[in-house]
């Protein structure tokens, strides 16, 4: 079929964009420390099943202590930090002005793959980054009576945007190098492993995001909390919701869509949800949206787009 790989990314943008409105009901609802471990629980259990169903182990086959090593560091750079910052975003921002710090993330991992990685940084993807920051400047930052130009958003949850784009960039790099170790290690002729080693590193970074929240959860005392959250029915259906669009529908048509497409191409359209989420923000937040945002996110979503093209 034609442009196939361009319609399961388009379909990917759109999941992601139920992911992340659900992820405000939620957040708003549980607290983002509980959404957090639940999410990871219930994605661990979602990808053990589909690693017992095709691998017929639960649990990642022949990954090696590198291969643990990198990707526990990213499931904390990634999870941990990342995404506990990604739900408080969304609790004192909204998951529109949350969608859109995440451009940052190519930024984040285009400066952590030439410091980890060696990687080198093209002019076009400098480029890319001032586009990037400019747009969202625009969608963030308003002149006062004064003239002064201020935030229009809680310095918090800028900080919080600002940390979840960080933490998604760094932590692709660290799965990058994890991933590039689990491949070294599985044997030549274990082709189902090796065709579900991006789920088996999913599995492995969640049990380190789980073990991180979990630890977070008992210096701050919040099991309580956790106990009381599970009873918030609409809490939790949003939780489910965001965990099956997210972590496991988002990320497994995500990787099919690169089988049938650029990978530049997949991922360029894979960034619009900040575009997409917009629409649904209005209706269902009544969240007013303004032209000058519009644009600075229609910018900032170009300016990723020159990471890949």
């Amino acid at each position: 079929m034609q442009y196939l790989g361009e319609i399961i990314s388009l379909t990917v943008a759109f999941s992601w964009t139920i992911t992340a409105l659900c992820s405000e009901v939620a957040s708003k609802r549980l607290g983002a420390l509980q959404l957090n471990v639940f999410r990871m629980l219930l994605s661990m259990l979602l990808l053990s099943a589909t690693l017992w169903i095709f691998t017929g182990s639960p649990f990642p086959l022949y990954a090696d202590g590198k291969t643990w090593l990198w990707l526990i560091l990213s499931g904390v750079v990634g999870y941990v930090l990342g995404d506990y910052c990604l739900f408080n975003a969304y609790v004192l921002i909204g998951s529109r002005f949350g969608q859109l710090f995440m451009t940052l993330a190519p930024i984040a991992a285009a400066f952590s793959g030439w410091f980890i990685l060696g990687e080198r940084l093209s002019l076009q993807a400098v480029f890319g980054m001032i586009v990037t920051v400019t747009g969202i400047g625009m969608s963030v930052l308003n002149k006062g009576t004064t003239r002064k130009v201020g935030l229009k958003l809680p310095l918090k949850g800028v900080l919080f945007g600002i940390g979840a784009g960080v933490g998604q960039g760094v932590g692709l790099v660290l799965s990058k190098v994890g991933m590039k170790y689990y491949a070294l290690a599985i044997p030549t002729d274990m082709d189902n492993v090796a065709n579900l080693l991006p789920f088996a590193s999913t599995f492995i970074r969640a049990i380190a995001g789980l073990v991180g929240f979990v630890v977070v959860m008992a210096v701050r005392k919040e099991f309580g909390a956790m106990q009381v959250a599970l009873k918030d029915r609409k809490g939790v259906n949003a939780a489910i919701g965001a965990t099956l669009t997210g972590p496991f529908i988002g990320v497994s048509l995500s990787l099919m869509a690169v089988q049938y497409t650029e990978a530049g191409i997949a991922s360029t359209i894979m960034a619009l949800t900040p575009v997409f989420i917009l629409w649904p923000a209005y209706m269902l937040f009544k969240q007013r949206v303004t032209a000058k945002e519009i644009i600075g996110v229609i910018i900032s979503v170009v300016g990723v787009s020159l990471f890949f093209l």
